[in-house]
């Protein structure tokens, strides 16, 4: 085995180890395996959120963008950099808090709580899995073409290793194994990800002989309109492509999670500032390299690979390693979290709840489990025969997951008014808005992007369907006291946890 490959092999060595040390906090109960037993402090609850939120698509997705966009693919960046402080700020502290008071252990159970009818989980669970589902292939078709170019093994095995790796210490640790893999995870993407843009740099002779370079090519690769000019611009995608990484974080179930695993609602603060610090650091960067790709690689036939690519080329054997285990880590870490996601909801909010409701904690973690395994069979099957583009798959689904998701879950917090009805009109017209816009081909002819016509319709049908229903659907009297509770800075009082299972009840935070 070549350098790369041994550092990829402890590194996948290191991941497993995690997923065997969490084990005993996974098997305890279903908090356990499903929140960790909400136990997370601020530092693994920003990387968790910010590598889980990231993927495959920064080192594949991006680098494509980048390489055949120039500085238009900013637009996106810009969106990401400011996704994890938006979600922290405005749902950590609150869903925290209010997932607690209402019982809740899963991210769509607590819109369950929060608008009470069986429609809401009926509704969500099923749009989430079925987005969830795109989004965890595309890391695996990512995590399978970064082996087959590192090791030489054909794709096939390559993809077959990458899922394993990631299914064996899911299906062990649960959400514990998930978070704590995901903090190393986003120290090694971090380390990686600059270690190749100094060494791109490096290779072009410095920021500004590269952009003169890539000026020559074509200039109008230089500025944010793309390579056709100004004159080719569609405001209505540039929107949607900085909504789509910044508001779009608060409709992810699987980020979302995140904020119901904290220790306590205050670890938000903190959480928020150290997912700063990290965006800044890491998100422009692989945008970066994939412009200064087209230097080193002028005739790259697969974009995709830009930043595999370059790296190869410009850095020495020992670093390639390192840098190889990175941009694993920024598809694992979206992969583990998506899988955990997706046997959650299939356990907790469709098995549990419409099926089998009286099933034990212990039974609830093997369907989950077993749900991960399923998953990642049918997503294997997938993407070893038709493989489709990272980039169109990751930025299809999440953006349907945002306009379905973001709307009830901010007003979840928020919003006393919004009420079963505004909610349930709100995930179907976001949901079915956005993906008509998207399969009818309306993005070219209106020049407005999915992500920003499905905000539109999902937030105006919540807001007036709930206005309009607040006499026939009132919002629950205790719905409304969870929500002042949550308004206030402080400890829960006991009260309000009354009538709950005793590990939550026992959960009851000291601080705000």
């Amino acid at each position: 085995m070549n350098l790369e490959t041994w550092f990829l092999v402890i590194y996948f060595a290191a991941m497993a180890g995690i997923g065997v040390w969490t084990l005993k906090v996974g098997n305890k109960d279903s908090e356990g395996y499903l929140l960790g037993g909400r136990s997370l402090g601020p530092a693994v609850t920003a990387l968790r959120l910010q590598s889980s939120s990231m993927s495959g698509y920064m080192f594949l997705g991006a680098g494509s963008l980048a390489y055949t966009k120039g500085y238009f693919s900013l637009w996106y960046a810009m969106g990401d950099i400011g996704g994890g402080v938006l979600n922290l700020s405005i749902l950590g502290r609150r869903m925290r808090k209010l997932s607690q008071i209402l019982g809740s252990l899963t991210s769509i159970e607590y819109l369950e709580h929060r608008y009470p009818s069986p429609w809401i989980r009926a509704i969500a669970a099923p749009v989430a899995v079925f987005c969830i589902f795109f989004y965890v292939m595309s890391q695996f078709i990512a995590g399978g073409r970064g082996l087959e170019m590192v090791t030489g093994i054909p794709y096939a095995w390559a993809l077959l290793i990458a899922v394993g790796v990631i299914v064996f210490y899911t299906f062990l640790g649960g959400y514990l194994a998930v978070a704590y893999t995901d903090f190393v995870q986003a120290i090694i993407m971090l380390i990686g990800m600059v270690w190749i843009l100094i060494g791109t740099l490096q290779a072009v002779g410095g920021w500004t002989a590269g952009n003169n370079a890539v000026g020559e090519i074509n200039p109008n690769l230089l500025t944010m309109w793309g390579p056709d000019g100004i004159g080719s611009v569609q405001w209505g995608v540039i929107i949607g492509a900085v909504l789509v990484f910044s508001i779009g974080y608060m409709g992810w179930p699987h980020v979302n999670v995140s904020h119901m695993a904290m220790k306590r609602p205050s670890v938000a603060r903190t959480a928020s500032m150290y997912a700063t610090g990290f965006n800044l650091l890491f998100i422009p960067a692989p945008y970066i390299v994939g412009i200064m790709a087209l230097i080193i690689l002028p005739n790259l036939d697969n974009p995709e690979l830009a930043v595999f690519q370059v790296a190869d080329t410009v850095l020495p054997n020992f670093a390639v390693g390192i840098v190889m285990a990175g941009i694993m880590a920024a598809i694992m870490s979206t992969a583990d979290a998506l899988l955990l996601q997706s046997g959650t909801i299939a356990s907790q909010d469709l098995f549990q709840r419409f099926i089998k409701k009286d099933m034990s904690d212990s039974q609830s973690v093997w369907v989950s489990r077993f749900t991960v395994l399923i998953l990642a069979m049918i997503g294997y099957i997938v993407a070893v025969n038709d493989p489709p583009a990272v980039a169109e798959v990751v930025i299809f689904s999440t953006t349907v997951l945002g306009a379905a998701f973001v709307p009830v879950y901010v007003a979840a917090a928020w919003w006393k008014k919004a009420n079963v009805p505004g909610a349930i009109s709100s995930m179907v017209l976001g949901t079915v808005s956005s993906v008509v816009w998207q399969l009818t081909g309306l993005v070219d002819v209106t020049g407005v992007d999915p992500m920003g016509i499905g905000i539109v319709c999902s937030t105006l049908a919540l807001i007036l369907v709930s206005l309009a229903t607040q006499k026939s659907h009132p919002v629950p009297a205790h719905v409304v006291a969870a929500l002042k509770e949550t308004d206030k800075i402080g400890a829960i009082p006991a009260h309000m946890l009354t009538g709950q299972n005793d590990a939550l009840a026992a959960q009851v935070p000291k601080d705000a």
